[in-house]
C-alpha cells in the first residue's frame, strides 16, 4: 500500500521531488489512478494493468472503449487515461505544424505510433504537408482487414490537391506486429510516388507502424 511506503518512495512525492522522469511506468500510472481497488493497492493495480495490456504504450493506445475490459478502470479513470493520450497526440501534432516534419524524425514516428499502432485492422493514412514540409492535416484514407487494405492512388492524389499539399508522408499499420515492408508495400510506394509527381506533389516517405517499431521505406531507398 502507498501509505506504508516511506514518503521518498511514494510516486506522487517522488515525482514532485525528483521529476516525472524518475518514475517507472507503473509509478506514473499510479499517480494518474490515485487509489487502488478493494484488496489491491494502487501500485499493484498499475502493475497488473500494464502486464495485462503489454506495457504503458499499449494500455494508453487501447482507447476508452478497449479499456472497459480491464478490471479496476471505471468511467472516470478511462476518461482520464483517454485525456492523457489525446494530450500527447495534440502536443506532437502542434510540433509537426510548427516546423518541418523531418526536422525531428522521431517525433513523426511517435505521432504515427500513437495513431496507428494498436488499431485492430489495417489503416492507411496520409500526412499532408505544405511547401516547407510542415503538417497541414492528417487524414485516415482507407481502412481494411487484419491483413490487407485497398489503397487507391487516384483518391490519394485528389486529397492532396484538396489540401493544396506540396508533399505527403503516408503510413499504415501492420496488426500482425511485423514492421517489415512487403513487396506490395514497396510497389504501392512507387505507384503513389509516380502518381503524385504528375501533380507536382512529392511523396517523402511511407512508414510501416507496429507497437514496437516504425519502419521507414525512405530509409530503405524505396521512397
Amino acid at each position: 500500500m502507498i501509505k506504508t511506503l516511506p514518503p521518498t518512495l511514494r510516486p506522487r512525492e517522488k515525482l514532485l521531488a525528483q521529476g516525472a522522469g524518475s518514475l517507472a511506468d507503473a509509478e506514473l500510472l499510479a499517480v494518474l489512478l490515485r487509489t487502488g481497488v478493494k484488496g489491491e493497492g494502487v501500485l499493484a493495480l498499475a502493475h497488473r494493468l500494464l502486464d495485462h495490456s503489454g506495457g504503458l504504450s499499449a494500455l494508453l493506445q487501447q482507447g476508452t472503449g478497449g479499456l472497459t475490459r480491464l478490471k479496476g478502470l471505471g468511467p472516470a479513470r478511462r476518461a482520464e487515461l483517454g485525456a492523457v493520450m489525446e494530450l500527447a497526440r495534440r502536443s506532437l501534432n502542434q510540433g509537426l505544424r510548427e516546423e518541418p516534419v523531418f526536422a525531428t524524425p522521431q517525433r513523426v514516428k511517435e505521432y504515427l505510433q500513437l495513431h496507428l499502432a494498436h488499431q485492430p485492422h489495417e489503416v492507411f493514412c496520409a500526412l499532408f504537408l505544405d511547401a516547407q514540409h510542415r503538417l497541414i492535416h492528417m487524414e485516415d484514407l482507407f481502412r481494411g482487414t487484419l491483413t490487407h487494405t485497398s489503397v487507391y492512388p487516384r483518391e490519394v492524389v485528389k486529397r492532396a490537391l484538396w489540401h493544396n499539399a506540396g508533399a505527403l508522408v503516408v503510413a499504415h499499420n501492420h496488426p500482425s506486429g511485423v514492421a517489415e515492408p512487403s513487396s506490395a508495400d514497396e510497389h504501392l510506394t512507387r505507384v503513389l510516388k509516380d502518381a503524385l509527381s504528375l501533380v507536382e506533389v512529392r511523396l517523402l516517405d511511407q512508414f510501416i507502424v507496429t507497437p514496437q517499431q516504425v519502419t521507414s521505406l525512405a530509409e530503405r531507398g524505396w521512397a
